[in-house]
């Protein structure tokens, strides 16, 4: 039996079954921890004990940590910040304080930055610019507490 006749007697069902797993298998919709269309965390509700050692860059203007998929920072002027570690532009998981500019958002995978209340600042690829999710802080004593 030739190909194409073959094929033909297979049906449409049955060339469908054998080729969906291949199909499926190169979409976008799986999340991937390696970067790229990664969930912006939502339902964010942590805390951090600044006298922890394992936060102790919150001490210092410009320390950040990160946690939950959020970038916990001390920005310039002394203030706790929190942003999504998940970049609105593509996805990654990238995002970092860095001390440039008075203070900003960077991701470092296609240049996205972003003020501290999350409006983007440049557009990247010719994206339109999205914000960044930002996140309530609250400290009491030595514990800062980040939320939604």
């Amino acid at each position: 039996m030739e190909r194409k006749q073959f094929l033909k007697s297979m049906g449409a069902a049955a060339a469908f079954a054998v080729s969906f797993p291949c199909l499926h298998g190169c979409s976008k919709d799986e999340t991937t921890d390696e970067g790229g269309d990664k969930e912006v965390p939502t339902g964010v509700d942590f805390t951090l004990d600044l006298n922890d050692s394992a936060n102790a860059s919150l001490m210092n203007e410009g320390g950040y940590v990160l946690k939950n998929d959020v970038v916990v920072a001390k920005n310039l002027d002394g203030e706790y910040v929190a942003a999504s570690q998940v970049c609105s532009h593509q996805g990654y998981d990238e995002v970092r304080f860095v001390s440039q500019n008075g203070g900003i958002f960077y991701c470092d995978v296609h240049g996205s930055q972003f003020e501290l209340d999350g409006s983007p600042i440049n557009q990247v690829d010719g994206s339109p610019a999205r914000p960044l999710k930002v996140f309530n802080i609250e400290l009491s004593e030595s514990i800062l507490r980040v939320f939604e």
